[in-house]
C-alpha cells in the first residue's frame, strides 16, 4: 500500500502537471492514492510578486477543477483545495462546493509562500472554523519565506488543537531541525516528507516515534517520471523511500509512514 499526500495538478508558476501524469505516475510507480491540491490558486511567484490578475483564477474554480478529477476516480484521487489565503475568504459557494462533495475532499491546503500569508494569520480562522465543521486537515507548505516559517504553522497548530496540521517539506532547504523540534511539541502537528532526505525522517522515528511522518512527494512536479529521477535525469530522492527506507526500519514503522498515518490522518478508508 502506499499513499502520496503531496500531489498537484495545474498549469501555473512554469509548471504543467496534468492530471494524465498523476494517473500514469501512480500506475507505473505502485501509488494507490493520492491527495492533490491545484497550483493554479497560487497568488504570488517564486520572488514574492503578486500574480497578474490575467493569471489568475477564482478559489472556488480551483477547487471545481480540483473536484472534477477527483470525480472521476475516487478510488484513486483525493481533492485538497488550495486556499487562496491573501486575496480571498470562504463565500457561500466555497461552502456549498464542499458540502456537496465532502465524501471527496479530506483536507485544505495552505501555500504561504505562494500566497505571502502565514497560517497563524488571523484572516485563516474563517478557513479553520470550517475546517473543524467539516473534520478536515490542514496542510501547508514550509520554507522559502518569513511567512512559510514552521513557527508559523506550529503557532496555528497550538492555537487549534482540535485541528490537524500537516507540515510539507519540514522547512524546504534547510536542515530541518527546527522543525523535528515542533514536532515534537504539538500531538496535532506532522511532518511530510517532501524533499525530505531519509535521514531526517530515520531522526525523526528515533526521537518521537513513526506515528507523525507522511509520504508526499510534489508529484509530477519534475513530469510523469518524478518518482524516477529529476529534471536533470537523476535518481530521484523518492527512490530511497521506495527502495531503502525499508530497510533501515521495521515494517511497522515504514508503513507507517507509507500509508497508515496517511489512512489514519485524512480519514482514508477505500481500501
Amino acid at each position: 500500500m502506499l499513499i502520496d499526500t503531496h500531489v498537484h495538478i495545474g498549469h501555473m508558476l512554469g509548471f504543467d502537471m496534468t492530471p494524465e501524469d498523476v494517473l500514469y505516475s501512480m500506475d507505473r510507480y505502485g501509488v494507490d492514492f493520492s491527495l492533490v491540491s491545484n497550483i493554479e490558486a497560487a497568488e504570488f511567484d517564486h520572488e514574492g510578486r503578486p500574480i497578474s490578475d490575467y493569471f489568475q483564477k477564482s478559489q472556488n474554480e480551483v477547487f471545481r477543477d480540483t473536484l472534477e478529477f477527483a470525480a472521476q476516480y475516487p478510488e484513486r484521487i483525493g481533492a485538497m483545495p488550495w486556499l487562496k489565503i491573501a486575496t480571498e475568504q470562504p463565500d457561500e459557494e466555497f461552502i456549498d462546493l464542499l458540502d456537496k462533495n465532502r465524501s471527496l475532499v479530506y483536507g485544505f491546503k495552505l501555500h504561504p509562500f505562494h500566497s505571502r500569508t502565514a497560517p497563524d494569520d488571523p484572516k485563516l480562522e474563517p478557513y479553520y472554523e470550517l475546517a473543524e465543521r467539516y473534520h478536515l486537515p490542514i496542510v501547508s507548505h514550509t520554507g522559502g519565506c518569513e511567512e512559510a516559517r514552521s513557527i508559523h504553522l506550529y503557532n496555528a497548530a497550538v492555537r487549534h488543537p482540535e485541528l490537524d496540521f500537516v507540515m510539507v517539506h519540514m522547512d524546504l532547504g534547510t536542515d530541518n531541525s527546527e522543525a523535528l523540534d515542533l514536532l515534537e511539541k504539538a500531538d496535532n502537528l506532522y511532518g511530510d516528507t517532501t524533499w525530505v532526505p531519509v535521514q531526517t525522517v530515520i531522526k525523526a522515528v528515533q526521537r518521537f516515534g513513526s506515528g507523525k511522518i507522511l509520504f508526499g512527494s510534489d508529484n509530477p512536479i519534475d513530469g510523469p517520471d518524478t518518482y524516477l529521477h529529476n529534471r536533470t535525469g537523476d535518481r530521484s530522492l523518492y527512490q530511497e523511500y521506495f527502495h531503502d527506507l525499508g530497510a533501515m526500519l521495521s515494517p511497522w514503522d515504514y508503513g507507517n509512514i507509507m500509508y497508515r498515518n496517511a489512512a489514519r490522518v485524512f480519514g482514508i478508508h477505500w481500501y
